[in-house]
């Protein structure tokens, strides 16, 4: 099972730095009970073995003049890996768009797309998603409000799933 070849000190500091990523590592062993060098060669080590892939602020986009959020699902007309991979590279050099997750089912992408207005929105829409090759249909749905937005994963159910299977 993922997450079995950590052990419980390298599960804690991924929890807390998943929580807040900017704490200094001195804060970070204190909070999993260890010592600031073996905590910095745990973290280093983590970060080598692909465990955290980086640190980044969580920004606000609408303070920073993005008031539209927009979901987009795409259907391709062919779903070869070419075509897929081609449509993924695509995906990467559009800067509305900030995530793309291919899916099983009737779409074959989910876009999470941001920009300033509805206008920018929609001459993307027009231009650049629609206009794609390979893009057959595309759904939009305009975000009202988030409810919820956390990033990561929830260390809580991983660590009642190892005591359930210990």
């Amino acid at each position: 099972m993922p997450g079995t070849k950590l052990d419980e000190i390298d599960r804690m500091i991924l929890a807390e730095l998943q929580a807040d990523g900017r704490m200094t590592n001195v804060e970070l062993a204190r909070r999993v009970g260890i010592s600031a060098p073996p905590c910095l060669r745990r973290v280093r080590t983590l970060e080598e073995q692909g465990y955290i892939r980086g640190y980044h602020a969580v920004v606000n986009p609408r303070e920073l003049g993005f008031e539209v959020q927009v979901f987009a699902m795409v259907g391709l007309a062919h779903q070869a890996e070419a075509d897929l991979s081609a449509f993924e590279a695509r995906c990467k050099s559009w800067p509305l768009v900030r995530e793309c997750h291919m899916l099983n089912g009737e779409v074959d992408f989910i876009l999470k797309c941001v920009a300033p207005d509805l206008r920018t929105f929609q001459n993307f829409l027009t231009e650049e998603l629609t206009a794609a090759p390979n893009v057959a249909s595309v759904k939009t749905s305009l975000v009202i409000r988030g409810a919820k937005d956390e990033p990561g994963v929830p260390f809580d159910v991983l660590e009642e799933r190892l005591r359930r299977d210990a």
